[in-house]
């Protein structure tokens, strides 16, 4: 079976993915795989399956290191190996942006560089995962292995051909992921400017200093077991932001039917379930920051436009505007496993009384007009991924397959 075969390139090369390049399972012989031994003091990089999915194009980051010991039970691959997952992610794929070690739950895949690159291969693997998940499900371990790579076939233009579509769609890639860091950099910011401001204390005192470092007074909490800045308060969450859970999806219809402008729908407090018109529930139009209720419970995510909260996720809108970033900051940090969830389930009565430092409303509004604007930047920043993950999501098959083509000019 050729996955991308279409009657678009039947004028394409049959060749399989063994003729293209050399390919290989990552190693991680020891047993445990999470024994110490193998990375105390470690310094070569790993990444597993998880890490692959995770990324866009590039693998640019890793959480763990092998020390030499894990080194001689593993393989260190160099930068641009196509890594493949076989088991657990089936077939996702990205590339390696520095040397990295991989578990057997990967394989490694270097091009014949006269033949095709990683690259493309990349977006082979992009257009076909689907397929190839499908071929598999239902198996014991829906998973994969080097005969079943080995056997795979595609449709392959000419390598002059195969570059132009890499330099499109890698164009495009390279934008989103220069997006992704910018965007990593401008909430590390503003992680920094949280800690500093309210975990430190240093804000900006009236004279500019920072607050604590200069002598500014702080008072002893009882609850906290810490002095806090004076005036400051601890406060239930419900005190400072209205709390409530998502509902059930509202009955939508086209953007075509519907007189109001469409509205996102979310739910899990990461998912988004599109653009839909609707018809039967008012819309959000305050900020807001959602944090999923179930399954990875906690995860806080800010929403700055109107939109509609569903099953799975609880929403937290601010009562002063001049709260909201501060929040968002805190809601990320907050420890949800602690709840008292015995079922991974948070609700809103719980979430209503975590408790919350509430500063004085000038360093509240100081730290608005600051962070609003790196808020600002990242929400444009995202909208022109969204954009350009569509471009490329609608490009990659027509390439793929043939039905679109590139001219010589």
């Amino acid at each position: 079976m050729i996955f991308n075969a279409s009657k678009f390139n039947a004028h394409w090369e049959d060749k399989k993915l063994s003729e293209l390049g050399t390919f290989n399972r990552g190693k991680s012989k020891h047993r445990p795989r999470n024994d110490k031994k193998l990375f105390e003091n470690g310094v070569h990089p790993l990444i597993q399956t998880g890490e692959v999915r995770e990324s866009n194009l590039y693998i640019d980051s890793h959480q763990n290191c092998y020390n030499d010991f894990g080194l001689k039970q593993s393989k260190l691959w160099p930068s641009n190996t196509l890594c493949i997952t076989i088991a657990a992610n089936i077939a996702e794929t990205a590339l390696l942006q520095y040397p990295m070690c991989f578990p057997d739950s990967v394989v490694g895949f270097i091009a014949d560089k006269d033949k095709t690159s990683e690259l493309f291969m990349h977006y082979i693997f992009t257009y076909i995962r689907k397929a190839i998940q499908n071929s598999v499900q239902g198996s014991i371990q829906d998973n994969i292995n080097i005969d079943y790579l080995t056997n795979l076939n595609f449709k392959i233009p000419s390598k002059s051909y195969q570059d132009k579509i890499v330099d499109i769609l890698g164009s495009l890639d390279k934008k989103i992921e220069l997006n992704n860091k910018i965007n990593a950099e401008l909430e590390a910011m503003a992680k920094l400017i949280y800690d500093y401001w309210f975990v430190q204390f240093d804000f900006p005192d009236a004279n500019g200093k920072p607050y604590k470092s200069s002598g500014g007074k702080m008072v002893y909490n009882e609850e906290l077991k810490r002095e806090i800045p004076d005036g400051w308060k601890l406060k239930e969450l419900s005190e400072i932001a209205h709390i409530k859970a998502g509902g059930d999806k509202p009955n939508v219809v086209s953007a075509e039917k519907s007189s109001k402008a469409p509205i996102p729908i979310y739910s899990n407090g990461i998912k988004d379930f599109g653009l839909y018109g609707y018809t039967d529930i008012a819309k959000i139009i305050e900020p807001s920051i959602t944090i999923s209720a179930r399954g990875t419970i906690g995860v806080a995510f800010l929403r700055m436009e109107p939109f509609v909260p569903i099953i799975r996720l609880i929403v937290a809108t601010p009562k002063n505007d001049c709260t909201l970033f501060y929040l968002n900051e805190f809601l990320k940090n907050v420890n949800f496993e602690d709840s008292g969830s015995v079922q991974k389930q948070l609700t809103s009565p719980q979430v209503s009384k975590i408790k919350i430092l509430s500063p004085s409303r000038d360093v509240l509004e100081k730290h608005k007009s600051i962070v609003s604007n790196l808020v600002r930047k990242i929400e444009i920043s995202r909208r022109e991924t969204d954009q350009l993950v569509k471009l490329r999501d609608w490009l990659l098959p027509m390439l793929m397959n043939g039905q679109v083509t590139i001219s010589n000019d």
